[in-house]
This record gives structure tokens, C-alpha cells and sequence, in this order.
């Protein structure tokens, strides 16, 4: 396997998808019961499979991912050779997980107890495997508007 397996809500919101998935494996409603029933080890390799075939379409749509803490931002670009990353640091007593504090950085970017990092790098591995990586460690999928916005503000 991959990536991990989906989560039973996930399942549960891809239902279709799933029996899409086993109709084109040439396993229908009666078949999928019988292998619930006899091999739960075949089951569990359909749901890898599964899952594998799903990250993979989602990672590689992925543009840009965001990592919120309570002081600090990474922002990233994720183009198909490189990762640009963008750091918001701030060096005062503002919790970003607040609306306050979210609203405070966008409007105080130019604040001096803020620091920004940017780099970049080429992926050492498969792209998708190090976006997986990156979003099992907190990183969730963004539209992008915040890091062109200190993109712009850092250039």
C-alpha cells in the first residue's frame, strides 16, 4: 500500500465511487458479500486498492497545501518538480487558531514581530508520496490565495 487506507467515513462519502471501483473489478453486490464472508484479506486488499487508486487522484490535483499553528504558517506551492514554501512566523502573543488572530495577521502583515522564510526545493521522492507525507502531519489541501497573497507581499 501507498498511501493509508481511507477512513470508514470516507468510504461511506465515496460509496459510489466504491462500487464503481468493484463493478470495473468484476465483483458485484452478491460476489463483495461472499468475499466479506469467506477472505477478509481479499477485502482488505480491495479497500488498498481502493484507497491507493483515490489518494493518487487527489494528490496529484493538489496546487496548494497550508500547515496552521498556533504562531506560525507554512504555506506551499506544489508544482510537479518543485515545492515552494512560504513561512509566516510570528513573534508576539497571537494564536492563529482564533479568529482573531487569523484576522489580525491578514490585516497587520507588515507587523516588524513578523518574519517570513521562503524556499523551495525538488521533491526527493515521488510528489505525491511527499504531499501525502505533508498532509498526515497536518497540512490540509488550500485554493492557494494565501500564499500568492505573501507571495506577493514577500517579493
Amino acid at each position: 500500500m501507498k498511501y493509508r487506507q481511507l477512513t470508514k467515513e470516507q468510504f461511506e462519502s465515496l460509496h459510489k465511487e466504491f462500487a464503481q471501483f468493484l463493478a470495473s473489478q468484476k465483483i458485484d453486490a452478491i460476489e463483495w458479500d461472499k468475499m466479506k464472508s469467506d477472505n477478509s484479506d481479499l477485502i482488505e486488499e480491495e479497500l488498498n486498492l481502493f484507497s491507493d487508486m483515490i489518494w493518487e487522484d487527489v494528490l496529484t490535483k493538489v496546487d496548494y497545501l497550508e500547515h496552521f499553528s498556533k504562531t506560525s504558517v507554512n504555506f506551499f506551492k506544489c508544482e510537479k518538480e518543485a515545492i515552494y514554501r512560504i513561512v509566516v512566523k510570528i513573534d508576539k502573543e497571537i494564536d492563529l487558531f482564533t479568529e482573531e488572530g487569523y484576522t489580525w495577521l491578514l490585516q497587520n502583515p507588515n507587523d516588524p514581530s513578523i518574519d517570513y522564510l521562503k524556499g523551495s526545493k525538488q521533491y526527493t521522492s515521488d510528489r505525491n508520496k511527499e504531499l501525502f507525507d505533508l498532509i498526515e502531519k497536518g497540512s490540509q489541501i488550500a485554493r492557494g490565495e494565501l500564499f500568492e497573497f505573501f507571495n506577493r507581499l514577500t517579493s
